[in-house]
C-alpha cells in the first residue's frame, strides 16, 4: 500500500489541496485537506510511513484546515479546523496548524467512537502484552512513553487507550507522540536520531512538539495487543523510582477517571472496565529519571 513518503515529488502539498489525502492510522482513515504549508510539512515529516487509502474512498473524519476569511487573516492569520464541515473550536494562531490538527483528530476521536472504551493513556506493548498508562497531563505520561518506545516497546498510542468491546483487546493507534515544554529538549537530548516536528510556542499547552512515531509500530498497525498491567505514571522531580502495587478496585475507579466514554457506554463500558482491570496488575509509579523507568517497565514485563 502506498505511504505518505513514496509520494511523487509534489504529490503531498497537491492532494491535501485537492481532494485530500486519505490517511490510515489504524482503526480510522482521515480524509485531511490543507493549503496551510505548515499543515504539509507536518504531514510530511510525522506521518512519512503511514499507509494511504484510496483517493475519494471511505473515511471515518473528515477535516479540513483552514484560514479564516476575517479581518485578522490581515493583522493576526489563524486557522480554522472544520471537521465534517462543522468548526468545533475557535480559531487559532496560524503558527499552531499543525498541533490544531493533532488535536482536533484526537477530538474527533474521542467524541465519536464509541464502539471502543477510550481511556485518556498512553500505551505501551512487549511481548504481545499492554502498559496502559492512565494520567492527567503534567503527569510525565508522554515522556516516559517516548523512552519506552525508543528502547524496545512498541507503539499502541501516546494519548488514547482503546479498549475494543468485544474481546478486551486494545486496538492501536501509533501516532506522532505529543511533548510539552522541558520534555521537549529532554527528547532531543536523549533521542538525537529521533524525527522532531518544529516547536510551536504560545500554545495553551505551553511549547510543543511532536516526535516521530517508530516505523515499525506504524508497521504493526493492524495487530491488537492484549492488556497486562495498568501502570499510573506520575513524574516527580529529584524522586527516587518506586513501584506500589494499587487495589483493583480503587484502579477502576481511577481509570475511570480518565475515560472519556464510560459513562456514555453504561453498563457496557462498566463491564468493559472491570474486564481489563480483571486482566491487569496494576501499580502507582512514581520516577524522576528516565532510564529508572524503562528499567521498571523491563523488570515488569519480564516477570511471568
Amino acid at each position: 500500500m502506498l505511504t505518505v513518503a513514496q509520494l511523487p515529488a509534489g504529490q503531498l502539498a497537491a492532494r491535501l489541496a485537492g481532494t485530500g489525502l486519505y490517511l490510515q492510522t489504524g482503526a480510522f482513515v482521515t480524509r485531511l485537506q490543507s493549503t496551510i504549508p505548515g499543515v504539509v510539512h507536518g504531514v510530511g515529516l510525522m506521518y512519512a510511513d503511514y499507509p494511504l487509502g484510496p483517493d475519494n474512498g471511505y473515511a471515518d473524519f473528515h477535516l479540513r484546515m483552514v484560514r479564516p476569511l476575517n479581518w485578522r487573516r490581515w493583522l493576526r492569520p489563524q486557522v480554522q479546523l472544520l471537521a465534517d464541515g462543522l468548526a468545533p473550536f475557535k480559531p487559532l494562531p496560524l503558527a499552531q496548524a499543525y498541533p490544531m490538527f493533532e488535536w482536533g483528530l484526537n477530538w474527533c476521536i474521542s467524541s465519536r467512537a464509541h464502539s471502543y472504551l477510550m481511556l485518556h493513556a498512553a500505551v505501551v506493548e512487549k511481548n504481545g502484552r499492554a502498559a496502559i498508562l492512565p494520567a492527567p497531563p503534567g503527569s510525565g505520561k508522554s515522556t516516559l512513553c517516548a523512552a519506552l518506545v525508543h528502547h524496545g516497546w512498541r507503539l499502541l498510542s501516546d494519548e488514547l487507550t482503546m479498549v475494543r468491546l468485544e474481546d478486551g483487546l486494545i486496538v492501536p493507534m501509533p501516532r506522532p507522540i505529543s511533548l510539552k515544554n522541558g520534555s521537549i529538549d529532554l527528547m532531543r537530548a536523549a533521542l538525537p536520531a529521533a524525527l522532531f516536528s518544529p516547536p510551536v510556542h504560545d500554545t495553551n499547552k505551553g511549547t510543543v512538539a511532536h516526535l516521530r512515531a517508530p516505523a515499525d509500530s506504524v508497521g504493526r498497525l493492524a495487530e491488537p495487543a492484549r492488556p497486562a498491567w495498568i501502570i499510573f505514571p506520575r513524574y516527580e522531580a529529584g524522586a527516587a523510582a518506586e513501584l506500589l502495587p494499587v487495589a483493583k478496585g480503587r484502579a477502576h475507579l481511577r481509570a475511570a477517571e480518565n475515560a472519556f466514554n464510560y459513562s456514555v457506554l453504561g453498563a457496557r463500558g462498566f463491564d468493559a472496565m472491570a474486564e481489563l482491570i480483571e486482566q491487569s496488575d496494576c501499580y502507582d509509579f512514581c520516577y524522576s529519571s528516565l532510564a529508572d523507568g524503562i528499567a521498571t517497565f523491563e523488570r515488569v514485563a519480564a516477570a511471568p
